[in-house]
């Protein structure tokens, strides 16, 4: 039986994508649609096409058809489905702050909006689904994002710099993180437009001649006022980036997000990896619903330090494996010269997509050529090799552990 198929994943056209990134990976025209994600997996919004002898299928269906023998015995007895989803990503403009449940509690929200009768297409919906969504990034780019909480001395030190949180100095020394953060966000709009209105006096004119730099919340607090479709009514989101550890990860590093870190996205691409979920509780920089009671149950209210992988190559000397306790999934880079031979036995289905230039997978008597931005799906417990036909060619592997 076949055991090595090419793939084609679904582009999501949301207002943040750019519009060159992802139709250049794939080899297509460049328009003026934005496209800001491009998934590869079995979710239900957005399932990819596998391309079999009879044509392409949905990657849920066919999936659904043999499920045991597809994505492997101890997976399916685990999951019950194929467990993560797999994206390309090109932040142009900064995404919405976010935090994701954790299983138990993404079961509960899901079970109770389902008993209110809540459509899953309602606008404030908080639960798509009963998964959680641990998530881990590697970089495609230089690649900037907020993740969790400044340490104390750190944070103490920007609402000091800053006239306008003077005044939220002690409230975050008696109640901490989550005095400080529930102030904000439970503010009223008027409190919020008068407290932010000065800092964004001071910072817009400097963002627009240039002369602030990424690193410092002043940057990213401007850009997000910038591109606002209304500055007159400022984001509450704005706070955050002066709370948040602002994070640069370079080409090749990762970054992993548990349950309850607050994070967003603000600028360049990535590969990402996740749980199968759609579960978002969002925290500012968007127009869509914010539940601010909601989210308030979820945010892990501590200091986070920043870990930056470089991911730890394997005795082959081609795959770098990004390491992370999520059990849902795993992340690989290899990297191949024409010299090399890449030799692996899939555990669950393995979804492989070239990041730059040409391989040959083999699989049995299966052989899929690919191109850059080309995709392959290796069913469960398949020997199979990549070969590089190009001088160095690029992939991501994303898999179970």
């Amino acid at each position: 039986m076949t055991k090595l198929f090419p793939l084609k994943g679904q582009i999501q056209n949301y207002a943040w994508g750019g519009y060159q990134f992802i139709p250049e990976l794939l080899g297509k025209a460049v328009t003026n649609t934005k496209c800001a994600e491009y998934w590869l997996g079995a979710h239900d919004k957005a399932p990819s096409s596998i391309i079999t002898l009879n044509g392409e299928v949905p990657l849920n269906s066919f999936l659904n058809n043999n499920l045991e023998t597809s994505i492997g015995h101890k997976v399916y007895e685990k999951f019950g489905r194929l467990p993560y989803l797999f994206k390309v990503l090109d932040v142009h403009d900064m995404l919405s702050i976010q935090v994701h449940p954790t299983k138990s509690e993404a079961e509960k929200g899901f079970k109770k909006e389902n008993d209110l009768g809540i459509p899953l297409t309602a606008s404030h919906r908080n639960y798509k689904d009963d998964n959680h969504k641990p998530e881990i990034m590697v970089a495609l780019s230089e690649f900037w994002l907020l993740h969790g909480f400044l340490p104390e001395t750190e944070l103490k030190k920007i609402l000091n710099q800053n006239p306008e949180f003077k005044d939220l100095i002690p409230v975050f020394e008696k109640g901490g993180y989550y005095g400080l953060y529930k102030t904000v966000m439970e503010e009223s709009q008027e409190k919020t437009n008068a407290t932010l209105k000065p800092l964004v006096d001071r910072i817009l004119p400097l963002y627009k001649e240039g002369k602030l730099a990424k690193a410092s919340p002043d940057y990213w607090a401007a850009k997000a006022v910038d591109a606002s479709e209304d500055p007159s009514n400022l984001d509450k989101g704005i706070y955050s980036i002066y709370f948040f550890n602002i994070v640069k990860a370079e080409k090749g590093e990762a970054i992993f997000q548990d349950a309850g870190i607050p994070h967003a996205y603000l600028e360049g691409q990535n590969m990402e990896l996740m749980a199968n979920s759609d579960n978002v509780l969002r925290g500012g920089l968007t127009p869509k619903h914010v539940d601010v009671p909601e989210l308030l149950k979820h945010v892990a209210f501590e200091a986070t330090k920043p870990n930056i992988m470089k991911g730890e190559l394997q005795s082959d000397g081609l795959e770098r494996i990004y390491k992370s306790p999520a059990p849902d999934f795993e992340l690989s880079q290899i990297k191949l010269s024409e010299a090399n031979t890449y030799k692996s036995i899939s555990k669950t289905a393995e979804i492989l997509i070239v990041i730059n230039g040409s391989v040959v997978f083999t699989q049995g008597e299966s052989q899929v050529d690919c191109k850059k931005g080309d995709t392959v799906i290796v069913l469960a417990n398949s020997p199979y090799t990549i070969t590089s036909s190009a001088p160095e060619s690029i992939l991501y592997k994303a898999s179970a552990p």
